[in-house]
């Protein structure tokens, strides 16, 4: 009986113990899609920033804000200069149509005054649409 408290304190101690281990096997506090957006807004910001801002009523340098654009009509963006390209090709940026731009805005519109670095890598699309779809609208807009 003498044995008893220490048997109880090993028994709680390896309880403890297993507890923290099993704690350790839950699920990441990270997500593929935060990963995807986190990489997203780096190549948007090597990329894209250089002429878009991701906030709507900034001063326009070179290009429109993307914000909203996901979802919205193409040359939409009040007291932008679209090129006529653009203004007629009835797009939508849908993430497919998104895609067809990232990787060859020329050929995607024929006439586009856009001049970008294409990029080609799959997943470099994927991951900066992903960050574009973080740049919502505003209510009402």
């Amino acid at each position: 009986m003498k044995y008893l408290p220490i048997f109880i304190l090993s028994a709680a101690g390896i309880v403890a113990m297993a507890t923290g281990g099993f704690a350790q096997l839950r699920a990441p506090s990270w997500s593929l899609l935060h990963a995807e957006q986190v990489a997203g807004r780096q190549l948007f910001i090597d990329h894209c920033a250089p002429c878009h801002t991701p906030k709507r009523d900034t001063r326009i340098v070179l290009g429109p804000s993307l914000q909203g654009v996901v979802g919205r009509p193409a040359a939409s963006v009040p007291g932008f200069p679209y090129s006529d390209g653009l203004k007629k090709s009835g797009l939508v940026w849908t993430e497919d149509n998104l895609r067809k731009w990232i990787a060859d805005s020329a050929h995607t519109v024929p006439d586009t005054l856009m001049p970008h670095v294409s990029l080609s890598d799959p997943a470099e699309a994927i991951y900066l649409i992903a960050y574009l779809k973080t740049l919502k609208a505003p209510a009402g807009r």
